[in-house]
């Protein structure tokens, strides 16, 4: 039986055409930062456009490939919730499935956890950072994330970047205290990870958007309104 160390997650939903590069290139990457001792596990969430029956082949040619599914869409921090728990190795990542983060930052991220940090995330907002995005999602971004560093105390500056790595014991004790279902999950992990104590590291990346993202107005009011329940819960846990 192999040895895991690294468990490596992708979500999702209704990504078919972005699944054909991202499991290839997934795999050359991971084995080239531990060979042997990876596991990739396709988080998929309820698709309807053949994403299961591709992954599915892909497990039977790869056993390095594992497909998580599940009928009902759970949602992304559901979804990666359910992956972490029943992944293999010591160190967990996740990224999007887009791969928009340039893949060459993996070895960083994984390498940061190898070094002691509890927590690497990627940054799209550091000076450092090359990023290719539209100016409305840049302006949303950039004071989406004004306000969690206001309003909930964080240091870090992009929490949403979807290129993460934990060390799994400590990210499994977080988790429970973490009730975002869906896209607010990574914000909530990190603040919850800083309140904790936990050692992260926040570092630039080269990242360009995804072909039909979009930011809707919806969303922007979701997420505003989710940093002040956050706000409140934390504050009524602390009394």
């Amino acid at each position: 039986m192999r040895e895991i160390e690294v468990s490596a997650v992708l979500p999702v939903y209704n990504d078919l055409a972005a699944l054909e590069t991202a499991i290839p290139q997934s795999i050359e990457t991971l084995e080239a930062i531990a060979p042997g001792r990876f596991e990739l596990i396709v988080a998929e969430d309820g698709s309807t456009d053949g994403s299961t029956e591709f992954v599915r082949d892909c497990e039977a040619e790869d056993p390095r490939v594992r497909l998580l599914h599940s009928d009902e869409r759970l949602g992304r921090g559901r979804a990666l919730n359910r992956a972490f728990a029943g992944a293999e190795g010591s160190i967990v990542c996740y990224y999007d499935v887009d791969l928009a983060t340039d893949m060459q930052h993996l070895t960083e991220l994984v390498g940061a956890v190898r070094d002691g940090y509890d927590v690497a995330t990627g940054s799209r907002l550091l000076p450092e950072s090359v990023i290719v995005r539209s100016g409305g999602r840049e302006i949303a971004s950039r004071g989406y994330n004004t306000l969690v560093r206001t309003i909930l105390g964080s240091s870090l500056h992009d929490h949403q970047c979807g290129f993460k790595a934990f060390r799994r014991d400590r990210l499994l004790s977080l988790l429970p205290s973490v009730t975002a279902g869906h896209w607010f999950w990574d914000t909530e992990v990190l603040v919850r990870a800083q309140k904790n104590g936990y050692r992260i590291w926040e570092f630039p990346v080269r990242w360009q958007q995804g072909e039909g993202t979009t930011v809707r107005r919806k969303d922007v009011i979701g997420m505003g309104s989710a940093i002040v329940h956050l706000w409140w819960r934390l504050h009524v846990e602390k009394s």
